[in-house]
Formats: structure tokens, C-alpha cells, sequence
């Protein structure tokens, strides 16, 4: 309870974030949930789902390829809540989805092999990380008359990251200047720096019980569809020991819904073989170059109309162009 609160404002204010909550997200599957919580989750998801409105009227958001929530917002007001995207309260229950097919355990397990295979250079801890992705998502504006409409905005990205996390990450949008984010706090699987990813289980089975752990903590559910988003930023936003970008796609292999899509395109182009998972609507591909095994990227496809298109329409599409370690922020790896 609030230093100095009745107990009638109390249950007044838990109420009230209650129903906002229950505005922006599913119930939770149980009912006792304490205040702080509840407020974690609700801080949360507005973190993870809410883009900041660009352009100059402010009037649109953009579904990025890394968030797990689309969010609407018009004449000032949340109108849409989830529209596609992955419940942080839980998905489908465990006996209704099948294990990962076994065409798609074999390609990740190819592709475990290509990446441990790749030369292990040392990476000094006053280095940067680099990774540079060019792609589109789609964005919802508010048109003249008031009514929702369906864009796209560039969603290109370098982004320079420290290499032990304690220096801030420095990024460059859609070939804009050098941004310095926020100072660094603790490096997490959501911002992960090379030192943590060092520290991560090569045996499949502990890293995968090592992200669900993550997505327990912090998205309230110990979700498989949240478990295959987290380990695809992984491979896409960071570079990592080889030892254990094998032991992520092995991990990947081990959740249930993962299945092989003969061929998908990415947003550079280039066709390849992808695994992929459906849920809520919306299917997510990792797209890999089917002879050399390198991650080319990721998209979202939708599977059945909804607020953001019509089935078949994809709402991402990113490309992985590059990836190294430099030495400074604003350099880029020879090629």
C-alpha cells in the first residue's frame, strides 16, 4: 500500500491499473496477482510494445521487428491494444502444438554446425560489436479523416555495443547521425553485450531453460513463442562466440511449433530456406542462405487478416548486412 494512502484509495488505485492493464494486454491465467506486479507488467509492456511516434504530426506507430506487441494510438488515446503478437501471459496450451518438425531441427542443426565452425577471433574488452540490418515494417498513421492507414517505415540500424556492456550503445537509424543511448544499466537477453553472451550454456538444453528463465522474469509466462523471438534477436541484433550461436539454433530446435518454409525472401533480396513458427496470427521466419547456412535475416508474415493487412502480407522484413568488431564507435569491420 501507498505511504499515506486509505485503504479505500488503495483498492481504488489498484483497480484503476487493473482495468488499464486489462486495456493493453490479456488476462493473466490467475487471478492473484499482487499491485507491484501488476505494475511491473503494465511498465513493461508499454516499454516493450509502444514505438515512438515519428514524423512531424507524431501521429503514427511502427511495427518493429523486435517488438512483441503492436500498439495503436489516435487523437491522443490507445484505440487498439494487441492487434498480433505474442501474449506475455502465456500462449497455447503445451499439448496442442506439436514438437519442432523434423525438417526444421535438421536445418538449424546444419546451421549450428556452419556457425560453430566459423574462425574464433578474439574480441578485446575495449571493443564494440557491430551489426548493421537494412529493412521496412509496416506502421498504422491516422489519416485526414480520422481513419487508421497502413505504411511502412525504413527500419535500417548500425549499432555499436560495447563489448563487456559497460560503456552506452551507440546506433545509427535509416543512415541518420550517431545516437549514444541511455547510459548502459545491466546487460540482459533483451541488450545483450558479447561478455554476457560468453557467459551463456553451450549444452542446448541449459541455454534453453536459460531464455525461458528470461521470459518468465520478464514477461510474466513461460511461453514458447516468446522463447523463439528472443533467441532470433540474438542471432540477429548481436554477435556472439560461435560455440554459441551453435548452441541457440540447437535450443531453437528444441521448442515446439518450429517448422521449415522452403523458401523465403528477405528484405535485401535474397531467397533462401527459413524455420519458422506461427502464433496469433502472424508467422515468424529466420531466414538462412540454403547453401552456406548464414543467417540472411528475418520477416513476419501474416496469416489471416487482421488491423496491420491481409493474410499473406509480410509487416517485417530485415536483412543482416553486416556483423564484426571494431574498435570504435562509427567504424565498420573491413570486409
Amino acid at each position: 500500500m501507498t505511504t499515506g494512502s486509505t485503504p479505500q484509495q488503495h483498492d481504488a488505485t489498484e483497480s484503476a491499473e487493473r482495468d488499464e492493464l486489462a486495456r493493453l494486454v490479456p488476462a493473466p491465467p490467475y487471478r492473484d496477482i499482487d499491485t507491484d506486479r501488476l505494475l511491473q507488467r503494465k511498465a513493461h509492456v508499454l516499454r516493450e510494445t509502444t514505438t515512438p511516434a515519428t514524423g512531424p504530426d507524431k501521429s503514427f506507430r511502427s511495427r518493429l521487428p523486435r517488438r512483441r506487441w503492436a500498439v495503436v494510438l489516435a487523437s491522443g488515446a490507445l484505440v487498439g491494444a494487441v492487434v498480433a503478437g505474442v501474449s506475455v501471459f502465456g500462449g497455447s496450451p503445451p499439448d496442442t502444438i506439436p514438437p519442432a518438425s523434423a525438417e526444421s531441427a535438421h536445418l538449424l542443426e546444419r546451421a549450428a554446425l556452419a556457425a560453430a565452425e566459423k574462425p574464433v577471433g578474439a574480441v578485446r574488452r575495449d571493443q564494440y560489436t557491430y551489426v548493421q540490418t537494412v529493412g521496412r515494417s509496416a506502421v498504422l498513421s491516422e489519416g485526414p479523416d480520422g481513419q487508421m492507414q497502413r505504411g511502412s517505415r525504413d527500419e535500417g540500424l548500425e549499432q555499436w555495443t560495447y563489448s563487456d556492456g559497460s560503456r552506452a550503445t551507440v546506433q545509427s537509424r535509416a543512415g541518420g547521425p550517431l545516437v549514444t543511448l541511455e547510459p548502459p544499466g545491466a546487460a540482459s537477453m533483451n541488450s545483450p553485450s558479447y561478455k554476457l553472451l560468453s557467459g551463456l550454456p553451450t549444452e542446448p538444453g541449459a541455454l534453453l531453460e536459460r531464455v525461458y528463465q528470461d521470459v518468465r522474469r520478464n514477461h510474466g509466462a513461460d511461453d514458447d513463442q516468446e522463447a523463439f523471438v528472443t533467441i532470433g534477436d540474438l542471432l540477429r541484433h548481436s554477435v556472439a562466440p560461435p560455440a554459441v550461436s551453435a548452441s541457440l539454433y540447437r535450443a531453437a530446435a528444441r521448442i515446439p511449433g518450429v517448422v521449415l518454409i522452403s523458401d523465403a525472401v528477405d528484405a535485401a533480396g535474397r531467397h533462401g530456406v527459413a524455420v519458422a513458427r506461427t502464433h496469433d496470427g502472424e508467422r515468424s521466419e529466420w531466414i538462412f542462405d540454403a547453401n552456406s547456412l548464414r543467417l540472411l535475416g528475418e520477416r513476419t508474415v501474416l496469416v489471416k487478416d487482421g488491423p496491420w493487412g491481409t493474410a499473406g502480407s509480410v509487416v517485417t522484413s530485415i536483412a543482416i548486412v553486416g556483423r564484426g568488431v571494431v574498435n570504435s564507435p562509427g567504424q565498420r569491420p573491413h570486409a
